[in-house]
C-alpha cells in the first residue's frame, strides 16, 4: 500500500514515517513544498498523479490560529481550497484521502465530550477553514475520512511539549492557562491512528469513510498539561519549573479558544479497534524522548 502525505515536515508527517518503517507493506511518501503547494493546484494535482498512491493522507494546513483573524484568505486558501484540490488529485489517482481536521470546529462553550454528529459552530477563522476543508473533501471524494484532533504534540517541530521544556530551561515558573480544556493527543498516536484508517480505506471497507475523533485517550487543561510534563522532564533530569495557573483573560489572544474542545474517540474505537493509549503514558514517552536527546553523552 502506497501512502502520499502532504505537509513533509510536520509532525504527523514525521511520525508517519517513522510508524510505517516497521511495516513492510506500507510505503509512505512525503510532499511538500515547493513540489506540491497547496496554493497551486496544479501542483498538486501533478504530484499526486505521478505518485500513484493507494491513499493521501492530508496533513498540510495553515495552522497559525491567531495570525488567520488578520489574514482568513490565506487560511481559506490552504485549508479550505487546497483541501479540496488534494481530494480532486487523490479521486483523479483512483485514491482515497484521510483528512486531518481539528477540535476548533466546535466552539467549546457546552459541557462533556464533542461527538462527530454535534453541529460544528466554530468561534475564530481557523476553525471555520477546516471545516470548509472538511466539508469540501466530502464533496469531491467518496472515498474520505474525516479526522479531528487536538492538542497535538510530540519530540520535533514547535508544539505545546517544545515550548514548555525550552521556557523551562530558562525560568522557575511558567504561568499556563486552566480553563481550556482539551484531549493532549501525541502525534506518534495519531499516526498509528491514520495508518489503520488508511489500511481500511485501502481495503475498500465502507465503515472507513465518514468523519471520526482521533485524540489522546483522556483528558486535562493546559496546566494540567504542563505540569505532567514537567514531571515526567524533572524525573529524567530534565529541565522543570513550576506552573501558576491563569485564566484566558490573563493571556488575550487574537483568535478565540474553546474553553471545552474534550472529544469522543468512541465511534472510531468502535470501528477501528483501537483505541489512543492514555496522554499521560504518551507524555512519559515524548518527554523520555526530548530528554535523552538533551543528555550529554558519555565522556572518554
Amino acid at each position: 500500500m502506497k501512502i502520499l502525505v502532504t505537509g513533509s515536515r510536520g509532525q504527523l508527517a514525521r511520525s508517519l514515517a517513522e510508524g510505517a518503517a516497521g511495516r513492510p507493506e506500507m510505503d509512505v511518501v512525503l510532499a511538500g513544498r515547493p513540489g506540491l503547494d497547496l496554493l497551486d493546484p496544479a501542483s498538486v494535482r501533478a504530484t499526486i498523479l505521478a505518485a500513484k498512491p493507494d491513499v493521501v493522507v492530508s496533513a498540510a494546513a495553515y495552522t497559525a490560529v491567531d495570525a488567520a483573524e488578520d489574514e482568513p484568505e490565506a487560511a481559506f486558501a490552504v485549508n479550505a481550497a487546497g483541501a479540496a484540490a488534494v481530494a480532486a488529485g487523490a479521486a483523479e489517482a483512483g485514491a482515497a484521502i484521510v483528512q486531518l481536521s481539528t477540535d476548533y470546529v466546535f466552539a467549546g462553550d457546552q459541557p462533556g465530550e464533542r461527538v462527530e454528529t454535534d453541529p460544528p459552530d466554530p468561534r475564530n477563522v481557523y476553525g471555520m477553514s477546516k471545516l470548509a476543508g472538511e466539508r469540501a473533501v466530502a464533496d469531491v471524494n467518496p472515498r474520505h475520512a474525516i479526522l479531528r484532533t487536538a492538542w497535538v504534540y510530540s519530540p520535533f517541530g514547535q508544539n505545546f511539549t517544545t515550548t514548555m521544556l525550552g521556557l523551562a530551561a530558562g525560568r522557575d515558573k511558567v504561568r499556563v492557562v486552566a480553563d481550556q480544556w482539551g484531549n493532549p493527543t501525541a502525534a506518534s498516536d495519531l499516526a498509528e491512528g491514520v495508518l489503520r484508517v488508511a489500511s481500511a480505506l485501502a481495503a475498500g471497507d465502507p465503515a472507513a469513510s465518514g468523519t471520526f475523533h482521533l485524540a489522546g485517550h483522556g483528558s486535562t487543561n493546559w496546566a494540567g498539561f504542563a505540569r505532567e510534563i514537567f514531571a515526567q522532564s524533572s524525573r529524567l533530569g530534565g529541565p522543570s519549573a513550576e506552573v501558576e495557573e491563569v485564566v484566558s483573560q490573563d493571556f488575550p489572544t487574537r483568535a478565540y479558544r474553546p474553553r471545552n474542545s474534550r472529544l469522543s474517540c468512541a465511534k472510531f474505537e468502535t470501528t477501528f479497534g483501537w483505541r489512543a493509549p492514555d496522554w499521560r503514558d504518551s507524555c512519559r514517552a515524548v518527554v523520555a524522548r526530548m530528554v535523552a536527546k538533551e543528555a550529554p553523552g558519555p565522556t572518554r
